[in-house]
C-alpha cells in the first residue's frame, strides 16, 4: 500500500538520528474502549532524548472499522464565507452535543477566550471539512498541516496544505500547526532553535497514521503540573507517535485546550487526560474546532446489555460468548449494592427481573456473569423506572404572569395571599429583556418585552414572577412536569414552598436579589427547555383548587445583555396497571417471575380452565415448580 504522505516538491527531508539516551518510554496494554477504538497510557522516566516527565494518553482508531463514522466541527447554521465558521465549545459539550464516543481539540481558532459560552461564533485556522462540507478554507502557509479522510475513512496527511489541494473527495479534514513526523522521520529537531511559544514544553494534542493507513492515533501529553505531568517538546511528541506506530504525524492545537473525552457507559461525557486548564481552574475551555468519532459498543464476554423498565420492575437481558450464570448488580447510585439472586443455570443469552422498585426513578445496573474462567461484568447501565399516568397539560408557556423588578428581599411575596395587583401584567409568555433591543433568534414565542434598568440600560438583576392555576381533584400520586424556557437562572415556588432550582446555588443557600445564575443553559439563550419533574413528597403543597406559581429568575451577571422566562406545565395521576408475567424454563424445573405485589398464582392443564389457585398459596414472586410432562398453564389473579 501506497504512504498516506502527500509531500510538496519544496519540501526536502533529511533523516535526523538522535537517540533518547536514559529516556524510557513505557506504553501500557491497549484496552478496548468501543469496538474499533483501543485506549493506552503511556509514561516515561525523563533523560536524553526525553527531558521531560509525561503522562500520554493514546487512542488507536481502525479505520477500516465499518461501524467508525468521524465528525469533525459543522458550519454555524448562520455561515457566511469570512465571517465566523462554527460554534465554540467545550470538548465534553461538543461530544455530548453531537452524540458521539470520542472528541478531542483540533485546530487553533479565534477568539481566544477561553471560557465563552457554547455556541460563540468562532473561526478555525487551517482547512476543515465536516460531513463533506467546507468550514474553513486554507488561506495561509500557517496552520496548513493537514489531516484528510474519504467518505470511508481512507486517511491522507498534507504536512504543508499551500497551495491548498481540492476539497473533491474529501469528506472529513481537521488542521494542525505543523508536521512532527514525516515518513517515519522525527520531524522534531527541526523546531529545537524555533523561539516561538508553542516549540516550548507544553501540553500537546496531536494526530498521527500507520504506514498501512489502518490506524489513526490521536494522542494527548499532560503539561504544566509538575509530579504528574510536564509537557513535550516537538521530538518528544514525534518520538510517542513512533513509539505508537505512527508514520506521519502533526501537533494540533494544544496547552490549556488539550482534552481527550470519551461518552462512559451511562452516556455522559468522561475525560480521560488531565487538563491543565481544569487543573488550575476546574473548568473546560471553549475550544473553536474538534475532532470526533461515532462507535459502537466494544465486544466483551458479556454483549448486548438491555434494560426494559416497567414502573415498578425493569427485566434486564445480555448475552455472553460463552455459557455462564446471571445476575445483576443495582441502585439508585453508581455504586449499586443490591443484587438479584443468582440463576445458576449456564446460559448464553440471559434475562433476570428485577422486582420492587421505585415509580419514576433511575436506577443504576451491571450485569454479571460467571464461569470457571472467572466473573465477568459489563460497565454500569442505566434505566428509569415508567410512571403509568395520565397526563393532561395545566397551561403553555404562553401562561400569562404578572412581574416585578423591586428587590423584595425580605419580603413574602411567594405567598398564595401575597397582593400582586400592583405588579406589571398579567402579559403572556415568554417574558423577555434585551439591551440589545430585540429578542435573541430562536426565542419563541416572544410575547412580553419587559423593562430595562433605567440607569445601567441592562436587565435587572433579577425579575419576580407570580401566576395562579387551577388543581382538580386528588393530588395523590401527582406529579408536576415543568417545561422551563429561561435564561439564566431561576428559583420556582408551589404555594410558597420552593419546588427547584435551575443554575442557581444549591440550596439550601438563600437567594437574594443581587445573587447571580451560576450557569445558564440552551448556550446562554432560552432556545431549549429544561424539564424538571416533581413528584412524591416535594409536591406537598399542591392543593385542589387555585395554586400560586411564583418564580424569581437571575441573570448571569451584570452586563448580560438578556433575560427570559417562560414555562409550561402538565400534571400526571397514577393509573392502573396489570402485572407482568415472565416465565423462565430450567433443567428439570419452571420458574414465574411477576412485577406487581397483590396477586396469586393460579394453574390449569387447558387454557380455557378449569383454573385453581397453587398449592401454598402462591403469593410471592419468584416461584418454581416441578416440570411435569404434560403442559400447564399459570395466570396470575387478585387477592
Amino acid at each position: 500500500m501506497k504512504s498516506s504522505l502527500l509531500l510538496p516538491a519544496c519540501l526536502i527531508l533529511a533523516r535526523l538520528m538522535i537517540t533518547p539516551v536514559g529516556a524510557t518510554p513505557a506504553l501500557g496494554v491497549w484496552e478496548p474502549l468501543f469496538k474499533g477504538i483501543d485506549h493506552a497510557v503511556g509514561t516515561n522516566t525523563p533523560g536524553g532524548g526525553m527531558p521531560n516527565q509525561h503522562v500520554v494518553h493514546a487512542i488507536r482508531v481502525d479505520l477500516t472499522d465499518p461501524d467508525i463514522r468521524l465528525f469533525s466541527s459543522p458550519r454555524l447554521e448562520n455561515y457566511a464565507l469570512g465571517s465566523s465558521e462554527t460554534g465554540g465549545y467545550t470538548v465534553s459539550g461538543f461530544l455530548s452535543r453531537n452524540h458521539l464516543q470520542l472528541a478531542v481539540n483540533a485546530a487553533l481558532f479565534s477568539p481566544q477566550e477561553y471560557y465563552l459560552p457554547a455556541g460563540t461564533p468562532m473561526d478555525m485556522a487551517g482547512f476543515s471539512v465536516s460531513e463533506g462540507v467546507v468550514v474553513s478554507a486554507q488561506d495561509s502557509r500557517s496552520d496548513a498541516a493537514t489531516l484528510t479522510f474519504t467518505t470511508n475513512n481512507v486517511p491522507t496527511i498534507i504536512p504543508t496544505n499551500w497551495p491548498p489541494v481540492s476539497a473533491n473527495g474529501i469528506y472529513t479534514a481537521v488542521s494542525g500547526s505543523y508536521p512532527i513526523l514525516v515518513g517515519g522521520v522525527n520531524f522534531g529537531p527541526r523546531y529545537v532553535n524555533d523561539s516561538d511559544f508553542i516549540h516550548h514544553t507544553n501540553p500537546r494534542t496531536i494526530y498521527g497514521i500507520s504506514k498501512d493507513q489502518r490506524h489513526l492515533f490521536i494522542v494527548t501529553i499532560d503539561g504544566r503540573q509538575p509530579g504528574y505531568s510536564d509537557g513535550a517538546n516537538d521530538y518528544e511528541s514525534a518520538a510517542w507517535l513512533l513509539l505508537l506506530g505512527s508514520w506521519d504525524g502533526i501537533n494540533m492545537d494544544g496547552g490549556g485546550s488539550t482534552t481527550l473525552v470519551i461518552e462512559d457507559s451511562l452516556g455522559k461525557p468522561l475525560r480521560l487526560n488531565r487538563s491543565s486548564a481544569v487543573a488550575d481552574s476546574g473548568r473546560e475551555r471553549t475550544v473553536g474546532s474538534h475532532f470526533g468519532i461515532y462507535a459502537k459498543p466494544a465486544v466483551a464476554f458479556v454483549n448486548d446489555v438491555a434494560a426494559t423498565p416497567d414502573d415498578i420492575s425493569a427485566l434486564v437481558t445480555w448475552t455472553t460468548t460463552a455459557p455462564a450464570t446471571s445476575l445483576v448488580r443495582y441502585g439508585t447510585t453508581a455504586d449499586l449494592g443490591s443484587s438479584s439472586p443468582l440463576v445458576s443455570d449456564n446460559a448464553t443469552r440471559h434475562s433476570i427481573l428485577i422486582p420492587g422498585l421505585a415509580l419514576g426513578t433511575t436506577y443504576y445496573y451491571s450485569a454479571v456473569s460467571a464461569n470457571a474462567s472467572g466473573e465477568y461484568a459489563s460497565p454500569v447501565h442505566a434505566f428509569v423506572t415508567s410512571n403509568f399516568v395520565s397526563t393532561a397539560s395545566v397551561f403553555d408557556v404562553t401562561q400569562p404572569w404578572r412581574y416585578n423588578t423591586a428587590n423584595l428581599d425580605g419580603v413574602s411575596w411567594t405567598a398564595s395571599g401575597y397582593d400582586d395587583s400592583a405588579w406589571a401584567g398579567p402579559d403572556p409568555g415568554l417574558l423577555w429583556a434585551d439591551s440589545r433591543g430585540s429578542v435573541r433568534a430562536g426565542v419563541e414565542p416572544a410575547n412580553t418585552r419587559m423593562t430595562l434598568h433605567p440607569s445601567s440600560g441592562y436587565p435587572y438583576p433579577t425579575y419576580y414572577f407570580r401566576t395562579h392555576f387551577t388543581f382538580s381533584g386528588s393530588t395523590a400520586g401527582a406529579s408536576m412536569i415543568f417545561t422551563n424556557f429561561v435564561d439564566d437562572g431561576i428559583v420556582l415556588y408551589l404555594n410558597g414552598r420552593e419546588l427547584y432550582r435551575l443554575h442557581m446555588e444549591a440550596a439550601p443557600a438563600p437567594i437574594t436579589y443581587t445573587d447571580i445564575a451560576q450557569s445558564y443553559g440552551c448556550d446562554g439563550d432560552a432556545t431549549c427547555s429544561d424539564i424538571v419533574t416533581i413528584t412524591g413528597t416535594s409536591l406537598v403543597g399542591l392543593v385542589s383548587g387555585d395554586n400560586v406559581l411564583a418564580a424569581e429568575v437571575h441573570n448571569y451577571n451584570a452586563r448580560s445583555p438578556d433575560i427570559t422566562f417562560g414555562l409550561g406545565l402538565a400534571c400526571t395521576l397514577p393509573l392502573a396497571i396489570q402485572p407482568a408475567l415472565q416465565v423462565r424454563a430450567g433443567p428439570g424445573t419452571v420458574t414465574l417471575d411477576w412485577t406487581r405485589p397483590g396477586f396469586v398464582v393460579q394453574e390449569a392443564v387447558d387454557a380455557t380452565g378449569p383454573w385453581k389457585d397453587t398449592a401454598g398459596p402462591v403469593t410471592a414472586s419468584p416461584f418454581t415448580t416441578q416440570a411435569g410432562g404434560t403442559a400447564k398453564f399459570f395466570r396470575l389473579r387478585p387477592l
